[in-house]
C-alpha cells in the first residue's frame, strides 16, 4: 500500500468585530479572524496538509487570497475542493490529527462538532479526525490574543 503524510500550518490575526470560524463551525467570541476567506485556520491547515501530502503545493496556489472568487468564501468549500484533488489522484484519508492554538475562547465544548463537520466533508468516520486545542500560557501572539494558529497532519493511502 502506498502511504503519504502531509503537514499543514495556518495563522490569522484576530480582531474585534470579525467572525470566528473554526473546523467549519461559527464560534461566538469577541474577536474573529482577519482574512480574505472566512479565516478558518483549522480547515486551512488541513487543506495544506492534504495538498502537501501529494506535492500539490499549498492552499494559496489553488485558492489565491487576492482573487475575488474566494473573497469571504466558506472554507468548507475549500476543504471539499482540496480533498477532491486528493481523490482524483487515487488517495483517501486514513486519519487527521490537528491542533488549534489560541488563548481565548476555550474550545473544548466545540471540538466534537468540529470533528463531526470535518468528517462529513472528508467522507471519513469521525474516529479518523482528531481536533485538539491548546493555549500558549499567554506567551507569543496567540497568548496575547493577537492571533490564532493551527497545525494539521494527515495520512493518506492509495485507494
Amino acid at each position: 500500500m502506498d502511504f503519504r503524510i502531509g503537514y499543514g500550518y495556518d495563522v490569522h490575526r484576530l480582531a474585534e468585530g470579525e467572525s470566528l470560524w473554526l473546523g467549519g463551525i461559527l464560534i461566538l467570541h469577541t474577536k474573529g479572524t482577519v482574512a480574505h476567506s472566512d479565516g478558518d485556520v483549522l480547515i486551512h491547515a488541513i487543506c495544506d496538509a492534504l495538498l502537501g501530502a501529494l506535492k500539490l503545493r499549498d492552499i494559496g496556489t489553488h485558492f489565491p487570497d487576492n482573487s475575488a472568487e474566494f473573497k469571504n468564501i466558506d472554507s468548507k468549500i475549500l476543504l471539499a475542493k482540496s480533498y477532491g484533488l486528493v481523490k482524483t489522484r487515487g488517495y483517501e484519508i486514513v486519519n487527521i490529527d490537528s491542533t488549534i492554538i489560541v488563548q481565548q475562547p476555550k474550545l473544548k465544548p466545540f471540538i466534537p462538532e468540529m470533528e463531526k463537520t470535518l468528517a462529513k466533508i472528508l467522507e471519513v468516520n469521525i474516529d479518523a479526525v482528531s481536533v485538539k486545542a491548546t493555549t500558549t500560557e499567554k506567551l507569543g501572539f496567540e497568548g496575547r490574543e493577537e492571533g490564532i494558529s493551527a497545525n494539521a497532519v494527515v495520512l493518506l493511502k492509495k485507494s
